[in-house]
């Protein structure tokens, strides 16, 4: 299949993933202004992340029978339920409030990410086709987008409500992308005759796998504005450019990933990734300016950018068909606890031992992979 056939045939799983990667780049980037407009610390910021996570969790326990109900616009209905749940935070000064409103983002984006990921993980194997680097990379490249006319829109004095609006409707016209003439996705549900096959260990260690990588990936997300405007006295432009060049750096790597796929050992490729992973969040770390911030967070996205989609793949061809799309959900709801639950971690870690100490735990944590990358081999059957 051709470049453009493989990009006509995957349209609708990119525009979910770039939907995702510009909301969540404009969070990360509008994150300082949400602070101010709250008035509270880094710690206190955490904590009142908390519900985001557990509204996303939840989601995802309801998002089989959620797809399966709803059919073929399940996916274009969840992603424009997203666009319009990131609209809210931007207007919810009243400290109370926000909690509520990052959980309405938070349930949309579980429900939006068990389905995308189960999408392509069955294109991936009704035609036999390496998608999930490229479809990660829109998550990349959206998270780029977001992160730099976010940080164009603050140098303006726009307001996070103004913001965070106007990429709600980018959101929305992402979501209109998504729609498929039969965009179903078999096998959510789990059999209730008694024929449904134990999903074993696979989509446990390679959920693993993705919550370290998510965990990582969001240390600098969400707090590397914050680290360059704070710990390095950056302008706000110059800390929107720090989750910019990891989603940019992670883009190109993973269109790089897609090339490999296939052509080099997965498991392999994980180490390697892991390793680089970690030197870049050490580089960050230690940064005494912007520019060496940059330069770590670039090295974290190349490491990172293939832990993910390498692991989602692996999922997906050591599962049975009959439930690859149930695994795939089983792992995307593990490996999204680190997604989630990474950002008010990470923030308790700052506010207790500063920000520099988030990245030095992101880096410590992704030794981890050097255990779950044997234990995902010795699955293969």
């Amino acid at each position: 299949m051709t470049a453009v056939a493989t990009l006509a045939y995957a349209r609708p799983a990119i525009a979910a993933f770039a939907a995702m990667g510009v909301l969540w780049g404009t969070f990360a980037a509008v994150l300082p202004d949400l602070k101010a407009m709250l008035g509270v610390d880094e710690g206190q910021l955490g904590l009142l992340l908390f519900l985001t996570p557990l509204a996303a969790i939840s989601a995802m326990l309801v998002a089989p029978a959620f797809g399966a109900a709803v059919g073929r616009v399940a996916l274009p209905l969840a992603v424009a339920l997203m666009a319009l749940g990131f609209s809210l935070p931007g207007q919810t000064s009243v400290i109370w409030l926000f909690p509520l409103a990052m959980a309405c983002a938070g349930a949309a984006t579980g429900l939006t990410d068990v389905l995308m990921n189960a999408r392509v993980a069955a294109m991936e194997n009704a035609r036999g086709l390496h998608l999930m680097n490229l479809t990660h990379a829109a998550y990349s490249f959206g998270y780029a987008g977001g992160a730099v006319l976010t940080g164009v829109m603050r140098g303006a004095g726009w307001s996070p409500a103004m913001v965070m609006g106007t990429m709600a409707g980018v959101g929305l016209l992402c979501a209109l992308a998504t729609l498929e003439r039969d965009g179903r996705i078999d096998g959510l549900r789990k059999p209730k005759d008694g024929t449904a096959l134990p999903l074993g260990l696979v989509p446990v260690i390679g959920g693993g796998i993705v919550l370290i990588a998510f965990m990582t990936e969001n240390a600098a997300e969400n707090w590397s504005a914050l680290h360059i405007e704070k710990t390095l006295g950056g302008s706000p432009e110059e800390g929107a450019l720090g989750p910019a060049a990891l989603a940019l750096t992670m883009g190109f790597a993973r269109l790089g990933g897609q090339w490999l796929a296939g052509r080099v050992n997965p498991f392999a490729l994980l180490r390697v990734g892991a390793v680089i992973a970690a030197i870049g969040a050490m580089i960050a770390s230690q940064a005494g300016a912007p520019a060496m911030a940059y330069v770590g967070f670039i090295v974290m996205g190349i490491g990172a950018s293939v832990l993910a989609p390498t692991a989602f793949s692996l999922v997906g061809q050591l599962s049975d068909p009959k439930a690859r799309a149930r695994a795939v959900a089983r792992a995307t709801l593990l490996g999204y606890f680190g997604y989630f639950f990474g950002p008010p971690l990470l923030g308790l870690i700052a506010g207790s031992f500063g920000l520099r100490m988030a990245f030095v735990f992101a880096a410590c944590l992704l030794a981890v992979i050097f255990l779950l990358a044997p234990m995902m081999a010795r699955q293969r059957t």
